[in-house]
């Protein structure tokens, strides 16, 4: 491991000090891969990528699965143990090289399938998560067909059933509460008898919300043996979400940088205005109560524990490549730094923030139909597709609320769709960037059709199956194994000390001792118990009481591990195709040494040790030189 030499370092570069504030404010530096248009691009593009629909549903349930305020402290603990030193590595790995999650890995070609296991799991997320954002703009536009009311309120619609029931009618009827004939709808009839006699009842009471989500919207099949056809009005819409996906993309990040500025922003705004309203309803303070009072013997619950950080992946997005990618588009001199400490802090404060609009509306929920809380809130897609719906149709005028409701979560979601697509396409593209780079905007043409074709089985009867089942396997073990090799790679191999020599080349100061501790120690073992955890309470994949067939589970279990596989085989590939030397050892070590071209791009940039060694854009006269 190479020794750093701080004093000798900065001093070798202090007459670079003055040429940093006009770079930076210069075009492009790097002419090949082009650089974002501002630092604010850069800033709200991170934002917009680790904020995402988790913070809007999967935090909030989270939080009252664990024990309420007693979550925040495993959760913000893990942010800044786990979260914001992996956020860093990657965000200064991308930058120092500006190369995308495969050719980046030439700092140690022995791991490169770790960065090409990057690309299956975002790739294969981007096909599912799509088809959320297409649920999320076929509720978008149904928020406009019924107005002054919502599709979902009512149980006189053909999708309906004998067992729908206003939500609050049924809460009196559990409740033995007397109802009168004008309290009776459509079909309530049946939850009435089922007042009077609830151990011979039959049917169980079910809101029009819920109905409008599994036979208007899904048409549920029942199981996933029965995928059915293709429902063509979720196909169109989700051709729809590609189409958005596809203009704003088509120019890579000089169109998606500008875009950013109002998805990024537009979901503050929105839920400020819920936050507003939400507070001011009725039963709102039961809700926060429930959100911020902790009970604290769930800390003595390891899932707690696990939950908190598992969440810190999906919020803040380390392992994916998206990280590593956006900061391939920086200048060579950004502040790095200070961005992988404010965008964590935000990301956090975020999911509070979306915490209070969350159980304020629950809150107002409950204390409206006299269920408890912890009868009201559902996981998952179950939290944003009824719960909220059906809160929001209780709201006066239900359809505005609704639209910028569904809104909000659309730029939400684009914003992380954006940089895993630009995460994919970059990764192929700097592979092959004489053939792809001149040709983007037809790449991003083919690579958006064919992922549309990909997710059409989503939209069929039995479609929401399948992404249950690719949301649940694809991304948890293989982001764990992705985080340790990273911490391998550049504490043990790489040198802990050669990459904060890196870092101070682009900062021109060494980062505080805080983050090699971090990396060191405290990040892998808190990955290491992550990993234990998911074997410790793994359980066979299931939806409510539906429990997936033994051939569903071995295809997810597949999936889970298709990204981790490819580890060991591109060691076993890059050993027979591009190592050197004669011997197995020799061979070894140069796959674990970084090649000629490794170091920043631009070729200015490349000073000390680098000075004498290749660009990745051009060939120079080789000099000896040592790492």
């Amino acid at each position: 491991m190479k020794k750093s030499n701080e004093g000798k370092y900065m001093k070798a570069e202090s007459n670079h000090v003055d040429e940093i504030p006009h770079a930076i404010a210069e075009g492009d530096e790097n002419e090949e891969r082009g650089n974002w248009s501002g630092q604010m691009d850069f800033l709200l593009s991170l934002i917009g990528y680790a904020i995402g629909m988790s913070n809007v549903w999967r935090f909030p349930f989270l939080c009252y699965r664990n024990g309420g305020g007693a979550f925040l402290i495993p959760y913000l603990l893990f942010m800044a143990l786990c979260g914001m030193p992996l956020f860093f590595l990657e965000v200064a790995f991308g930058q120092f090289c500006s190369e995308g999650p495969i050719t980046a890995w030439k700092v140690c070609r022995l791991f490169k399938g770790a960065g090409i296991a990057m690309v299956i799991i975002t790739g294969l997320t981007t096909i599912y998560y799509n088809v959320i954002i297409m649920y999320i703009l076929y509720y978008f536009i149904a928020s406009f067909v019924a107005i002054p009311d919502l599709p979902w309120t009512t149980c006189d619609n053909w999708w309906n059933t004998d067992a729908c029931s206003v939500r609050y009618k049924m809460a009196a009827a559990l409740n033995g509460t007397n109802l009168t004939d004008s309290d009776l709808t459509y079909n309530d009839t049946h939850l009435f008898n089922m007042s009077l006699n609830l151990n011979n009842s039959t049917l169980k009471p079910v809101t029009p919300s819920q109905e409008f989500w599994n036979n208007r919207v899904l048409r549920l099949s029942d199981g996933i043996d029965d995928l059915g056809e293709i429902q063509w009005d979720l196909a169109l819409v989700l051709l729809l979400a590609w189409v958005i996906i596809f203009l704003c993309l088509m120019k890579g990040i000089k169109t998606t940088g500008k875009v950013v500025y109002v998805t990024a922003t537009f979901p503050y705004l929105v839920m400020t205005i819920l936050i507003i309203r939400g507070v001011t309803l009725p039963g709102a303070g039961d809700g926060l109560a429930f959100f911020f009072v902790p009970r604290w013997e769930e800390l003595a619950n390891f899932k707690v524990w696990s939950d908190a950080a598992v969440q810190i992946f999906f919020s803040l997005g380390p392992s994916w490549g998206g990280l590593l990618t956006m900061a391939s588009y920086n200048k060579f001199h950004h502040n790095c730094l200070r961005d992988s400490v404010f965008v964590p802090i935000v990301n956090s404060m975020t999911s509070i923030f979306c915490g209070i609009a969350v159980f304020s509306v629950l809150g107002f929920l409950a204390k409206d139909t006299g269920l408890p809380i912890d009868k009201v809130v559902e996981a998952g897609p179950g939290l944003v597709f009824v719960v909220y719906p059906e809160a929001l149709a209780r709201i006066p005028l239900a359809p505005l609320w609704s639209a910028l409701f569904f809104l909000m979560l659309f730029t939400v979601g684009l914003d992380s769709q954006f940089v895993m697509i630009e995460g994919v396409a970059s990764a192929v593209i700097d592979s092959w960037p004489k053939v792809l780079r001149p040709k983007k905007t037809l790449f991003m043409g083919v690579f958006c059709a064919v992922w549309y074709l990909l997710g059409l089985p989503m939209t069929t009867k039995g479609g929401n199956y399948l992404l249950v089942l690719m949301d649940w396997y694809i991304s948890y073990f293989g982001l764990m194994v992705i985080a340790l090799v990273e911490c391998l790679v550049f504490v043990v191999i790489y040198g802990i000390n050669n990459f904060y020599d890196d870092i101070a080349m682009m900062l021109l100061k060494y980062p505080s001792i805080w983050w090699k501790i971090c990396w060191m120690a405290v990040t892998p073992l808190i990955v290491v118990f992550i990993l234990l955890m998911m074997f410790v309470t793994y359980v066979p994949i299931y939806i409510g009481d539906y429990v997936y067939p033994a051939w569903a589970e071995a295809l997810g279990l597949m999936m889970a591990t298709s990204s981790v596989v490819v580890i060991p085989i591109w060691m076993i590939v890059e050993y027979f195709t591009t190592s050197e030397g004669d011997y197995f050892m020799e061979r070894f070590r140069s796959l674990l040494t970084p090649t000629e071209d490794w170091g920043p791009a631009v070729e200015r940039f490349r000073t000390g040790r680098y000075q004498y060694r290749k660009t990745p854009f051009a060939v120079m006269e080789m000099k000896p030189t040592a790492f």
